[in-house]
């Protein structure tokens, strides 16, 4: 790795922060509370032209790697836009890997330009009420049928599926086999949403409430053979190797949301004056900020390491996840020192800092909890017996 200053990602930095700037933290705040969803705010990405990051340029896309989509993400963030900011581009940034990396030609021919333009808007719908983590336990069925596939069951957890047309969906194609490896005879399918077989159902939430979450009641979803994506029944693979990267990506969010906190945490520090001087003078305050900017720098550090390890086609699991905990570890202790430092008025919302601390707490559960994390590196890295 060469740590000394890359041009290309340093005007990536600054064009991003500029970009945001017209997205102040009473933007987000405003569709926090109001929970509609930011158009302003992604049409100015797709303006901008970070939709499609990592599509192939013959495809419309930057043909960018993880690298430079994390530092979008993570600028988008520090914003102030936190994970708002981000869900709402998260999978026009990144999300169409399995699509670049599995799908057919027909499919990335008829998709991946709109992914660029910021026409298509797409949910992914994994993870379901009875299954959770454990993806291989999911119960959505697709039956064979004529020119295509039949699809009943249940999503939960599913961002912006409001807004998409279409949504990358993973069912069994065959039942469960007892004895048969778990990962076989799941599939996954580019399928429309289409309300008449899907109803959606909102989740009420703590924050990030500027993107909607949802349950989704798929009865006999109709999804035509040509837009399966990858093999049938090899579809866990599909998913599963953009696992790391979502996770790199991800934390760079979490970083990002901790910058903006620790940002707002100092400033209040050297305004706010008690006993005539200001309380960034205290070290019981001015240690805590040192203490956050510390642990940001270490995750970030890391950050970096997986990051270039996914660009560079190498195992990462391990590191993938060792920055993915720091990350989230990371963003909730900034959040919560930049809310404890204001006291009282970090408990309300004018400066902003209540917010950063719900959204970041969001961070130590998705895309994976931190326990899941712990058992990844107790099962694979130190070869303790596998815990579940």
């Amino acid at each position: 790795m060469d740590f000394s200053q890359d041009q290309t990602h340093e005007d990536i930095r600054q064009a991003v922060r500029t970009m945001c700037k017209a997205f102040p933290d009473e933007y987000w705040s405003e569709h926090d509370e109001s929970h509609v969803f930011p158009w302003e705010f992604y049409n100015a990405v797709a303006e901008a032209g970070w939709l499609g990051l990592t599509v192939p340029e013959e495809y419309g896309g930057g043909g960018l790697g993880v690298t430079e989509a994390a530092i979008v993400e993570q600028e988008i963030s520090a914003s102030g836009a936190g994970m708002g900011g981000c869900s709402a581009v998260h999978i026009g940034i990144f999300g169409f890997e399995p699509i670049i990396n599995h799908g057919s030609e027909d499919l990335k021919a008829r998709f991946l330009p709109r992914v660029v333009t910021g026409e298509l808007h797409t949910s992914f719908a994994v993870t379901e009420p009875d299954a959770g983590t454990d993806t291989t336990n999911i119960k959505t069925f697709a039956t064979k049928v004529d020119g295509g596939w039949s699809i009943t069951g249940k999503k939960v957890w599913i961002t912006k599926a409001q807004e998409a047309e279409r949504m990358l969906l993973l069912a069994r194609t065959s039942p469960r086999v007892p004895g048969a490896k778990r990962t076989e005879g799941i599939t996954l399918f580019f399928a429309e949403m289409d309300r008449d077989k899907v109803t959606i159902r909102p989740i009420p939430k703590m924050g990030r409430n500027a993107v909607d979450t949802n349950e989704l009641f798929i009865d006999d979803l109709f999804v035509a053979d040509e837009d399966v994506v990858g093999e049938v029944g090899k579809g866990f693979r599909t998913i599963i190797g953009g696992l790391n990267a979502e996770r790199v990506i991800s934390a760079n969010a979490a970083i990002g949301l901790g910058r903006a906190a620790l940002r707002r945490g100092v400033q209040y520090a050297n305004e706010r004056i008690v006993f005539d001087r200001p309380i960034g003078q205290n070290q019981g305050i001015s240690f805590q900020l040192a203490e956050a900017k510390i642990r940001l720098e270490a995750a970030d550090t890391l950050l970096q390491k997986a990051a270039w390890m996914v660009d560079q086609g190498l195992p990462c699991g391990a590191e993938a996840n060792y920055a993915k905990w720091l990350s989230a570890e990371a963003g909730f202790y900034a959040a919560d020192v930049a809310l404890q430092v204001h006291g009282g008025f970090g408990y309300g919302r004018e400066f902003h800092v209540e917010r950063y601390f719900r959204e970041a707490r969001l961070m130590r559960i998705a895309p994976i909890s931190q326990e899941m994390v712990l058992s990844y590196v107790a099962e694979h890295v130190l070869g303790l017996p596998r815990g579940y």
